[in-house]
């Protein structure tokens, strides 16, 4: 362990060993990393604890200075574990890198069907009574975090203390068809605010199509196909998401010698927006996460999306209407584009083709859930679908919901210390 300070905060660095396979905990096992924070001036008292799992799935907890955001409001009464979900982050890394280890496509495909909520739950579960003493903790779930907190209340409610929700209540039942069935319109929505707001876009959106169809762009082995600048849109889910694309599109040509061509400045930006180098597992894991039958995923995203014509930009382009960005969705074409990705694929295509999920909710044990929970639920998510989300709000006991327009997906990092103080006040039944 090594301790430093920030601004109020002492942070610890921890080492855990779990197993790879929770069934056999004597074989393989692999590192998950947790980054405890603590007040200044409180890291010898006994303090409750605060498990935060981030969003994704593939992104290791925020990396936070001092107290930024949330965590200071979170450091005035809990001791606070940033936990690092197996594969990501500062945990055993799973990537283009390191994947090759395991063998070919069909042990690497194997290997990473380990690494959904149902371990990361149960990973928490080994790693808890090492920090608690055996004491239940609180647990605070963003996006896919929630999804996570949802599996540890069918699996563990015993760790339990609290649960708090941001944006991650997921369908306990839906496939990914039916997930993206409902995104696609939730999408088209979010774009057409942003064209309202930012009218001049919708020219520009159709120039750079119309560019990227006839020139394909190459910049450091990343090719940026209309699709790929279409997949921009996954920037409207955030709340300064729609000013960020605005300001990403305004500086997209620049003339030269040889005629009018895409700017190195945009494109280093698209570039950096689309690159799965720093989180692969996003892009490997996302349909998984909603695996639980024996029907596969099978690119499903790419599949629904046949069933709205309307965000095909080669037809946008040929009548006068504005090219659709699309939102959080993965497509095979992701794993041809992206360097990180290209070598995955075919571990990508065995994922997509898996048939063995396992149930990842226990419908009867959230119906007799015992666990204070609360969830912030944002009205028109662009990630997470509001109806699936307040249909299994219903289904968990007494679980009370939090509904506002005032955020989008990423409330709880946008809003400071506010979404997480009236949560903590809802769960404690004092709001």
């Amino acid at each position: 362990m090594s301790s430093y300070r920030h601004p109020g905060i002492v942070f610890t660095d921890r080492y855990f060993t779990v197993p790879l396979d929770h069934d056999d905990p004597d074989g393989e096992q692999i590192e998950v990393f947790g980054r405890e924070a603590v007040a200044s001036g409180r890291a010898d008292e006994e303090l409750p604890w605060l498990l935060y799992l981030e969003g994704g799935p593939g992104f290791g907890a925020r990396r936070f200075v001092g107290t930024e955001a949330w965590l200071g409001r979170a450091v005035r009464e809990f001791r606070v574990l940033l936990l690092d979900q197996r594969g990501t982050g500062l945990s055993t890394p799973a990537n283009r890198q390191t994947l090759p280890l395991r063998g070919g496509p069909r042990e690497q495909a194997d290997y990473l069907a380990r690494f959904r909520s149902d371990n990361i739950v149960r990973d928490c579960e080994l790693i808890r009574p090492q920090l608690t003493g055996g004491e239940p903790w609180t647990v605070l779930g963003q996006s896919f975090g929630g999804f996570c907190a949802v599996r540890y209340l069918s699996a563990a409610p015993e760790g339990l203390e609290a649960v708090l929700i941001t944006g991650g209540l997921p369908s306990l039942d839906a496939h990914a068809d039916d997930v993206y069935r409902a995104a696609y319109p939730r999408v088209e929505r979010k774009v057409a605010a942003h064209y309202a707001r930012y009218p001049q876009d919708v020219e520009r959106a159709r120039q750079i199509t119309a560019h990227l169809l006839e020139h394909p762009t190459d910049n450091a082995g990343h090719l940026l196909t209309p699709e790929g600048f279409q997949s921009l849109g996954i920037m409207l889910g955030g709340g300064s998401g729609s000013h960020q694309l605005h300001y990403l599109l305004e500086n997209a040509f620049v003339r030269t010698p040889h005629g009018t061509e895409l700017s190195d400045t945009f494109q280093e930006a698209v570039r950096t927006a689309n690159s799965f180098a720093g989180h692969p597992l996003y892009a490997l894991m996302h349909e998984a996460i909603y695996g639980q039958d024996d029907r596969p995923t099978a690119w499903s995203a790419e599949r629904v999306r046949a069933e709205f014509p309307q965000f095909d930009a080669a037809e946008a382009l040929k009548g006068e209407g504005p090219v659709l960005f699309t939102g959080e969705t993965i497509h095979p074409w992701h794993f041809e584009v992206d360097p990180a990705l290209r070598p995955l694929r075919e571990t990508a295509e065995l994922l997509a083709a898996r048939t063995d999920w396992a149930p990842l909710y226990d419908a009867e044990r959230l119906a007799a859930n015992q666990v204070p929970v609360v969830a912030a639920v944002y009205h028109d998510d662009m990630y997470v679908d509001t109806g699936h989300s307040l249909r299994t709000a219903a289904s968990i006991r007494g679980l009370r919901t939090w509904v506002t327009n005032e955020y989008e997906h990423d409330g709880l990092r946008a809003g400071g210390p506010r979404v997480l103080d009236r949560l903590l006040a809802m769960v404690r039944g004092e709001a």
